[in-house]
Parts: structure tokens; C-alpha cells; sequence
């Protein structure tokens, strides 16, 4: 080996790293990759303990506190006016802090108070809070934009919404408070204050009192459903608190109807409107706790009942001009608009009793029925999508996603045919007269226009006229259908279904096997036994007579129509 060479292999040698830089190379590494997986860990086991913290002190507190990890526009905190990504917001008066400042926010700022003495002058006065105003909003003062500085100023009244900047707030003419655009649906607090001082409560004395809320006063109780549908319940609730005084507006995942249509009596009677965000199931649960209110002899307090529709079918909704559901489209203020230029209605309501065959000591199962009664296909797509949803409520949250489930199990059931010779199976009578049934997998007893997410099941196709569907005229109409597929056939207008009649009274006898059935959504499985549908009462509803938002434009311009509404 030459001397060159053996030069060149002593330099690789001598370059070659030792072993113990080879660990200290590989401990570095190792410190490099770990600490910030330790690190990452660390705050995500501190995140929930955090937010637990934060979560009891929000339950002891007077605001109405959310936690969000990143606000939707440029945030700033009411306590130290730094910028803010995450934190929380009060619901109620629209204030905001960051995660350091929210009990300091809680012990300096005030919320929305749901019950005060009115001013001695009789005069009712601003609540402002500073910042963070909505964007489309304008000064009342000078007339200009505000909210558009990047700090935080220009101020907001929690109660009528007026909004001045910084420099006008000194020079505002007037600081008296008229609630705004929906005074006329606000329980103003000095009002809750008065009642709460009667010594006696009488109807009288609330009549005297709303005097001093304006002519029209017509409050408006809101009941939302957080778990009907898209899961918009928890977003309504919150616009709406900051529209309305907080105690006008419920969630119903806390407290049940029967306890929230309470407040009714304490207002004068007859002046009430109840708008009921939710699906028909939950608009019939609110139906049934005024019916309750009828049995405690409450009937002058009986509000008037509105649908914002929150569900999957929303065939109620639909029915009585709602639409077929809310997705955020138009605001909660243009709703409340809609609601005071509603039309009063009434509608049919029925009762559904179960006698089970030779259970001759068993109290029948008496239901309820404001929509519809079924037996055969639809009823047991209900069926096997209920069930599904109590194992994993969390995969329903998504009006897409139910119809879709709906979609597939109607498709097996076109195969596996689970109700196939249901004429075999069930006797029906009409106002007690038999009907001879047709080779049949469902009957669909209605008492409104549209069946199955928007359909129009007894008007239909073909040139033969049916007298149109009524909410009010004390009749059903009972209809049939030949399998999941027809059913299918029936929802894109490809086909009819059989009708078989008009009546007071439906009689039916399911005389072996047990049967899929389901009332208003609410499905069971049935083993023998007769059903019998009588009249039960009227609800009094809000009808609204302007152009339905349906996602089928077809459905939307048949809605448009007179002579194929279902009111008319």
C-alpha cells in the first residue's frame, strides 16, 4: 500500500464518529422527538381538566357562558381588550373574555337581568356593553357604520340591539330603552318584576300590567329541541337569548314542556305564542303538555303553537307552510317576523288506542296523533332507524345522514319484504264499515297533507279529483301501498298510492304476527291486537301563508299553489 493510500484511510478513520458521540447523537434525537409528543400530551390530559373547571364555575355563574376554541371574527376580550382566538362568550348580553379574565368578567360585568324594578320615572333605561357590535350594524346616533375599527368599541344595548360609537354614546339624546324591533314579543324584566309582587294573581291584574307594555304585546316562549335533527338547537338558543329576556327561552334537553309553558300563566290569557324548534316529535310533546294545561283547567292560558322545523321528516311543519326544514337560511330575527304575521289555524288532533289481544287485564296503550299512523314498511324503517339511533345517538346528528339510513333500509326491505301479505294479516273498517284490502305491505292513516319528508300522499297524480287535505275537518285519509318500492315510487311522483277512504273512525285488527308500526315517528313492534283512531281535540296553530322553503323546488311551487293546500 503506498503512503497516499495509507493517508486517505487514516482521514476516514480519524472522521469516522466515535461511539459515544454516536449516542449522544441518538439521545438528542430521541430528546428532540419525545419532548414535544410529552408536551402535546400533557395539554390535551390539562384540556378537559380545564374545561371541567371552567364548566363548574359557568354553572355558578350569572352569564350565560359558552366555551369556543376559535371565535368566528375578530374577538376582542371585555376585560383587558387584547384579541382573543379562544375563550368564552355570554349568550345572553354578548360579552366575551378569554380564559384569564373570565372570572373577573363575572364579578365586573353585568348579564341581561331577567327580572327588575322599573325606574321610579316609569322609564326603562340602556344596557350597553362595549365591543365586539355586529358588523351590518350603524350608529343611532351619527348614522355611520360601527364595528369597524380593529379595537374594542362602539357599544350594544343587551336589550333593543341599538348600537353608537365611543365618541356618540356622551351625546346620545334619548338613553331610554324601547326594546327595539320586537318589543312587541319581549317579556320586558320590569314586567316579571311586577307579577312577582301581586299579592294576588288573577288574570285581570296581567291584563292591567300589559298595558304597560304596549298595544300588540304578544310575547313569544321559545322551546328548542337540541337534539332534534341538524343540531342547530344549541345555536338557536343562543340567538335568541340575545334577542329575547333569557327566561322566555328554553331548552328542552333541561327542563320538559309541562314545566316551561308554566310562564303562560303568568301572562294574560290568550297572548301567548309558542315557537317550537324542533321535529314533530317534538312538536307533539309540546302539544301534549297543553293538553295537560287543559286538564288543570288552564284553558284561558292557552298559547298558540309555531314550528321552526329542526327534525328529518318536518311533515307538520311542511303542512302548515314552515317548510321541510331550517338550516339556517334565513335569521332568527326574520323568524320571529314570520311568526307575528302568522294566520291562526286549528288542527285535529287523535287519539290511538292499542287493545292487545287476550292481555284483557293490561291497560290499552293510548298514544297520541297529530300527523300520522302507519303499519307495514315505513313503519319499520322507523323502526330499525330508532334502534340504531339509541345505540349510537352521536352518528345521528345530520338531517343528510338520517335520510340516507332511511334510504338504505328501505332498499333491504324491497328485498327481504318483512311485510309481505298484510291483507292476510289485518282487518280495517271506516267509520264501521269493512274495507276489502287489496294485496297490500302498508296502511297510512293521515290526518295532514304531506307524509314521508314532504310528500303529498292523498292529493297525488292523475286526473280522478280528491277533495284536498284539511287539518280541521275531523276526517283521515286513509291510504295503502304495496311494498318499500312503491313507497319510493310514491315519494318521487311516480306512482299513487291506493286509496281506500275517507273517515271519522278508523278501526283496524291485526289478528296474527306482529307488525311494524309507528305513530307520528314514535315506532313498536305490535303483536295482535285492535287499534282504534278517534277524534281526540284541536291544537291552536300558526299558519304561514308565504312561500314554504322546501329542498324540492317542485314541492316549494305545488306549496304555492291555493288549491292544493292543505289549509284550503
Amino acid at each position: 500500500m503506498s503512503h497516499t493510500d495509507r493517508s486517505a484511510q487514516r482521514r476516514c478513520i480519524s472522521n469516522k464518529p466515535s461511539l459515544r458521540e454516536e449516542w449522544t447523537l441518538l439521545l438528542w434525537t430521541t430528546v428532540a422527538v419525545l419532548v414535544p409528543v410529552l408536551i402535546t400530551l400533557w395539554c390535551s390530559f390539562q384540556r378537559p381538566k380545564r374545561k371541567v373547571q371552567l364548566k363548574d364555575l359557568f354553572r355558578k355563574s350569572k352569564h350565560g357562558w359558552h366555551y369556543t376554541d376559535l371565535f368566528n371574527k375578530p374577538t376582542y376580550c371585555c376585560v383587558c381588550s387584547q384579541p382573543i382566538l379562544q375563550g368564552a362568550f355570554c349568550d345572553c348580553c354578548g360579552i366575551c373574555a378569554d380564559e384569564q379574565c373570565i372570572q373577573r368578567a363575572d364579578r365586573i360585568l353585568s348579564c341581561k337581568e331577567i327580572m327588575i324594578q322599573r325606574p321610579t320615572d316609569g322609564r326603562f333605561y340602556h344596557q350597553w356593553v362595549r365591543g365586539n357590535v355586529p358588523l351590518a350594524s350603524y350608529c343611532a346616533e351619527c348614522k355611520q357604520q360601527c364595528g369597524t375599527q380593529p379595537k374594542l368599541c362602539d357599544y350594544r344595548c343587551v336589550w333593543c340591539q341599538t348600537t353608537v360609537h365611543d365618541d356618540c354614546l356622551s351625546s346620545l339624546n334619548d338613553d331610554l330603552c324601547d326594546l327595539g324591533e320586537f318589543r312587541s314579543v319581549i317579556i320586558p324584566p320590569y314586567y316579571l318584576y311586577q307579577v312577582n309582587k301581586l299579592r294576588q294573581r288573577h288574570p285581570d291584574e296581567y291584563s292591567k300590567l300589559a298595558a304597560g307594555c304596549g298595544s300588540g304585546w304578544t310575547p313569544v316562549l321559545v322551546l328548542a329541541n337540541t337534539r332534534s335533527g341538524n343540531n342547530m338547537g344549541e345555536v338557536l338558543l343562543g340567538e335568541f337569548r340575545t334577542l329575547l329576556n333569557p327566561v322566555q327561552v328554553f331548552d328542552l334537553s333541561e327542563l320538559p314542556p309541562s314545566k316551561a309553558l308554566q310562564l303562560c300563566t303568568l301572562l294574560p290569557p290568550g297572548s301567548v305564542h309558542v315557537l317550537v324548534c324542533g321535529g314533530d316529535g317534538t312538536v307533539g310533546w309540546v302539544l301534549d303538555a297543553i293538553d295537560t294545561m287543559k286538564l288543570k283547567g288552564q284553558d284561558q292560558f292557552i298559547p298558540l303553537v309555531t314550528i321552526l322545523p329542526l327534525g328529518t321528516g318536518n311533515d307538520l311543519a311542511n303542512s302548515l307552510g314552515w317548510g321541510a326544514g331550517y338550516a339556517g337560511e334565513i335569521p332568527v330575527e326574520q323568524v320571529l317576523r314570520n311568526v307575528l304575521e302568522a294566520e291562526v289555524v286549528k288542527m285535529d288532533r287523535w287519539k290511538v288506542q292499542v287493545v292487545s289481544k287476550g292481555n284483557y287485564f293490561r291497560k290499552p296503550k293510548v298514544l297520541s296523533m297529530n300527523n300520522y299512523f302507519s303499519v307495514g314498511p315505513d313503519a319499520l324503517m322507523a323502526l330499525n332507524f330508532h334502534a340504531h339511533r339509541e345505540k349510537t345517538p352521536s352518528f345521528f346528528s345530520s338531517r343528510i345522514i338520517n335520510k340516507a339510513v332511511y334510504f338504505l333500509y328501505g332498499t333491504k326491505d324491497c328485498l327481504v319484504q318483512e311485510c309481505k301479505d298484510l291483507d292476510k294479516r289485518i282487518e280495517l273498517e271506516l267509520d264501521g264499515e269493512q274495507v276489502n284490502l287489496p294485496s297490500l305491505e302498508g296502511i297510512i292513516v293521515c290526518n295532514i297533507g304531506y307524509w314521508g319528508g314532504g310528500c303529498r300522499l292523498w292529493e297525488g297524480m292523475g286526473d280522478e279529483p280528491y277533495p284536498p287535505t284539511r287539518v280541521d275537518d275531523g276526517l283521515l285519509e286513509v291510504v295503502g301501498v304495496y311494498g318499500s318500492f312503491h313507497c319510493a315510487q310514491i315519494q318521487v311522483k311516480l306512482a299513487n298510492p291506493v286509496r281506500l277512504g275517507q273517515a271519522h273512525t278508523v278501526r283496524l285488527v291485526l289478528k296474527s304476527s306482529r307488525m311494524p308500526m309507528q305513530v307520528d315517528g314514535e315506532p313498536w313492534a305490535q303483536g295482535p291486537c285492535t287499534i282504534t283512531i278517534t277524534h281526540k281535540t284541536q291544537a291552536l296553530m300558526l299558519y304561514h301563508s308565504a312561500e314554504q322553503t322546501d329542498d324540492d323546488d317542485s314541492s316549494a311551487s305545488e306549496c304555492e299553489e291555493p288549491s292544493e293546500d292543505t289549509l284550503m
